[in-house]
């Protein structure tokens, strides 16, 4: 005969057992996610008083296209274009310079910046990047904790475009 607790935990058993086994039935099926720069439209209505200086901005992946609480993203800053002085208080965000060079904006200033950096700003970090050279600047990107512009916590910095 079984004591009370080898009955108890034989009841626990079957039914974490069942309900596991439920939960994988209800849960979606996990898939990957593709996109291709191609099919990706350029996001619009990117304002300047916001910090969006002439940049060409895309997501390649989010919330919207893929479900995810991250975004990846791809940037070409023209000559003289600029990301300016920003942070996201909901994420974090790094970017990698593949092409290029100019600026990273810090909290201390303005330091050089070419191809092959990486940068990492943690959430309520401000940061930002400017192309002071001739030829385009192209950045891959991401935000870790947010899938989207408005899920950031977005903030840009109140003196960036006071001229």
């Amino acid at each position: 005969m079984s004591s009370q607790g080898e009955k108890i935990g034989s009841a626990l058993a079957k039914a974490i057992k069942g309900t596991a086994s439920k939960m994988k039935e209800d849960a979606p099926a996990t898939k990957m996610y593709r996109s291709n720069m191609r099919d990706v439209p350029k996001v619009e209505g990117l304002k300047r008083e916001d910090g969006w200086v002439d940049m060409q901005v895309q997501f390649l992946i989010d919330k919207k296209s893929a479900g995810c609480n991250h975004v990846v993203g791809w940037t070409v800053l023209k000559p003289g274009a600029s990301h300016e002085s920003h942070r996201h208080h909901n994420c974090d965000e790094f970017f990698i310079v593949l092409k290029g060079k100019g600026h990273i904006i810090t909290e201390h200033g303005l330091e050089s910046s070419g191809e092959g950096d990486v940068v990492y700003s943690p959430r309520d970090c401000w940061h930002g990047f400017n192309n002071t050279s001739n030829e385009d600047v192209v950045l891959v990107w991401g935000w870790m904790g947010a899938g989207s512009i408005e899920d950031s916590g977005y903030q840009v910095h109140p003196e960036s475009h006071k001229k």
